[in-house]
């Protein structure tokens, strides 16, 4: 999932009036040369977020930090090791696997998805694989179809079990938004959804078990997961939450339990910021995939969006490009970027507040953190 509720936080900031109150540091020092992370993660805290947490890497060494609060109306640390829903980060992670397979001659970026998935997609004999990773597929977005907060159908929807089948066929049930594949990128966690299919068909077993074996287990991921139906994070963490209604102050419920199916290969991941940061190291630094494939998880699909296969990138205000992909969860948002050589790398992670859009204080800080 993607800024699935950017028009709720949208719609708050506008109602937005006078300044939102500061929020104090729950992290320990800078470390030299980064005298001036820890201000301004405290300012995206103080603008959008109960809690933050972030790690980033460079020549400085390493530096982690945290702001706000780990749990609503207490004074408790967010814990600077705390792991947290990632979104549509998990995305990286899927396409990593759909290019490994590629690699090992076992898939084709080309091939169908009728070839894999036979019946499944209406036109699915004209759209690719590749399209389906880049977003130009032209498959409605199934989270489109899902109530979302602060509607009482979707809190009524906490525990449910989704599946993938099911949430293929809300999408299918709407015309596609384009009538021709590979032509406009329009984001679809739908993609991801059949992404996950087509790796259990080719491989046997779930998307899930893959990204274990292929790269949480070999990069010792030690705080990284495929959630799958489980409903609680297991290990250290902030609480996440959601509004209840609209307005400029929302009022939230505590919603770092539910179940993540909701979101599956489009979403579901839970991380560190250490893992995200390893993970990325690793994808960029040639360790998972041969160069050719790197290349093609660089290259859009279009161009007008700097989002490839699976993998987004920035350009900073000094003309240093990085790689890598953001993510809402619901109640957790996260940000993890690296340079092209992983040498400089920032994964930040938020437990909005509903009350503004960190995009803009996260890239500020994303660009301090790479340019310094």
């Amino acid at each position: 999932m993607k800024r699935v509720l950017r028009v709720l936080v949208t719609a708050a900031a506008v109602l937005a009036v006078g300044s939102v109150p500061a929020v104090a540091s729950a992290g320990g020092g800078a470390a030299p040369g980064r005298a001036g992370l820890q201000r301004e993660l405290d300012g995206v805290a103080a603008a959008s977020a109960v809690g933050a947490l972030v790690e980033v890497r460079g020549e400085g060494g390493v530096w982690r930090g945290t702001s706000g609060v780990a749990v609503l109306g207490t004074s408790r640390a967010v814990p600077t090791d705390g792991l947290f829903r990632v979104g549509s980060i998990t995305k990286t992670f899927v396409a990593t696997v759909v290019l490994q397979l590629v690699g090992e001659g076992r898939l084709r970026l080309d091939d169908t998805v009728e070839r894999w998935l036979p019946g499944v997609v209406p036109n699915g004999q004209n759209i690719t694989l590749r399209q389906l990773l880049n977003h130009t597929s032209g498959l409605y977005d199934y989270v489109n179809t899902i109530p979302f907060p602060p509607s009482p159908e979707f809190f009524a929807d906490r525990w449910r079990t989704w599946t993938a089948t099911e949430q293929v066929q809300r999408a299918l049930a709407h015309p596609p938004t384009s009538d021709t594949p590979g032509k406009t990128y329009a984001y679809s966690n739908t993609g991801y959804l059949l992404l996950g299919q087509v790796i259990s068909k080719v491989t046997g077993r779930s998307y899930g078990q893959e990204i274990k074996r292929r790269i949480i287990e070999p990069l010792q991921l030690r705080g990284t997961v495929v959630a799958g139906t489980a409903v609680r994070i297991p290990g250290p963490h902030p609480h996440g939450y959601l509004p209840t209604e609209r307005s400029a102050t929302p009022p939230l419920i505590d919603y770092t339990e539910m179940n993540p199916s909701l979101m599956g290969a489009g979403g579901e991941m839970i991380s560190t910021t250490r893992d995200l940061n390893r993970f990325f190291a690793a994808l960029l630094g040639g360790r998972l995939l041969p160069q050719y494939l790197l290349d093609e998880m660089k290259t859009p699909g279009t161009s007008t969006k700097k989002y490839g296969l699976g993998l987004a990138w920035k350009d900073t205000t000094c003309g240093v490009r990085v790689y890598g992909n953001d993510g809402d969860a619901l109640a957790y948002n996260a940000w993890s970027f690296s340079t092209a050589d992983g040498r400089r790398q920032v994964t930040i992670a938020l437990t909005p507040n509903f009350r503004g859009d960190p995009d803009a204080g996260v890239n500020a800080f994303l660009d301090k953190a790479i340019c310094g």
